[in-house]
């Protein structure tokens, strides 16, 4: 389960001291969502393997965040926990009688003690690995066809699912050390893309620089990577992986993360190849990001800190001379959107844009975007052991300049600047 890329004894021992509180905290709050709820158990499926149209292969197989919580397994499909409240969990790994794949390893790790561990060949074995009479218990995963004969309660109760998502955004310890691994891991494979970059590799290359960096597999990352050299970092998710580089290079984005015992980091940078103003400005934006950064607590609403980003970006704007206008006028007419068009950040945990964000309370209701910002992922109040991202930047993409142009926004814009900045 280790990344072998770095792990060390302090490491593991912080996992096996930490990770039977995390199991409890799960345990507790579980039973106090099921009591809510009317249920009497909890099963959680892993996920199945999805087949490719008219093909006997499948696509890469990516745990449930839900089942992630319980266990630190990602390539573990059609497995299971059952949890009844006041007795251990149980775990049913799913072992395949299979010459063409290697069978799961019945894991023995720092978490194993903490569970039941019992082994399936199939779905029916698992089932009979199950209590009789599942009427009372809920399911969450994959709608199986062989649930219908299960009994079970209730697949996928969007209440009690609710209950157990609004937790989640609270880390336990054991959780916020896999969070840290994962950055850590993600940071290694930055420095290795940066180098790269400077070397003058495609982006392909890039990306395989940063594998490396990480020691993981594409498969195994949290998302795939965003590596966009020159102008393609104007396109927020960049997909492609052009494999010569362009005739010159000037930039790069690198917006990639790894992956710990099922936690993603998520990181993004950018380069300048050798323009020392575009360079000047990159660290005039990481300076912005250190301030949103100094002013995250418990107790802030993050609307207020998207809120401020914005008027940051606008004093950068007109630092920078790509604006004619105020701060609080970019502001006030939405110049700042042009630049600045996804939201600030969001929840980090067991996925990239974790569970939760908009959540009143466990029971119900959302809490709004600001009016005008409608990409914002996060707008509750933040709580200790909250994990996010602070993701500020500025972004020069052709559809929104071209609105902008058009409106009355494009008199507050300095279009050569932006022209020029452009190119990069």
């Amino acid at each position: 389960m280790m990344s072998s890329v770095g792990s060390t004894p302090e490491l593991e021992a912080r996992l096996e001291g930490t990770f039977g509180a995390h199991l409890e905290a799960v345990c507790e709050r579980s039973a106090r969502a099921l009591t809510a709820c009317g249920y009497a158990g909890l099963l959680v499926h892993s996920g199945s393997l999805l087949g490719v149209f008219e093909d006997d292969r499948t696509y890469p197989f990516e745990a449930h965040a839900p089942f992630k919580v319980w266990v630190p397994l990602q390539d573990a499909a059609d497995c299971f926990v059952w949890f009844k409240p006041g007795a251990a969990p149980r775990l049913i790994v799913h072992r395949t009688q299979d010459y063409w794949h290697k069978s799961a390893d019945v894991p023995r790790d720092y978490w194993t003690p903490h569970f039941e561990v019992r082994t399936a060949t199939d779905r029916a074995g698992a089932r009979a690995q199950l209590p009789a009479d599942l009427s009372r218990a809920a399911y969450i995963g994959d709608v199986l066809p062989e649930l219908t004969g299960w009994g079970v309660g209730a697949v996928n109760p969007r209440h009690l699912m609710r209950r157990l998502d609004y937790a989640r955004a609270v880390k336990t310890p054991y959780e916020l050390a896999c969070l840290r691994e994962a950055s850590r891991l993600g940071a290694r494979g930055h420095r290795a893309a940066e180098r790269a970059f400077k070397a003058g590799a495609s982006e392909l290359e890039i990306e395989l620089a940063f594998l490396a960096g990480c020691g993981q597999r594409e498969q195994e990352l949290p998302y795939n990577p965003i590596i966009a050299l020159n102008a393609g970092g104007a396109v927020l998710h960049y997909q492609l992986l052009e494999k010569h580089p362009p005739h010159e290079l000037h930039s790069l984005l690198i917006d990639a993360g790894a992956e710990f015992a099922g936690y993603a980091s998520d990181i993004t940078r950018t380069h300048s190849y050798e323009d020392a103003d575009f360079a000047a400005l990159i660290g005039r934006m990481d300076q912005m990001q250190q301030a949103l950064c100094a002013g995250v607590r418990a107790g802030v609403d993050w609307r207020d800190v998207h809120l401020k980003a914005h008027q940051l970006t606008g004093e950068l704007l007109r630092e920078a001379d790509i604006t004619r206008c105020s701060a609080d006028e970019a502001v006030a007419t939405t110049v700042t959107s042009v630049f600045l068009p996804h939201g600030i950040g969001h929840l980090l945990g067991l996925e990239v844009h974790d569970v939760g964000g908009f959540m009143h309370s466990p029971e119900g209701g959302d809490i709004p975007r600001p009016d005008g910002h409608p990409n914002l992922r996060l707008t509750r109040v933040l709580e200790e052991g909250f994990v996010v991202t602070m993701e500020p930047g500025i972004y020069f993409i052709e559809q929104l300049l071209d609105a902008a142009r058009a409106d009355a926004r494009g008199r507050r814009i300095n279009w050569p600047r932006v022209d020029w900045q452009a190119r990069l």
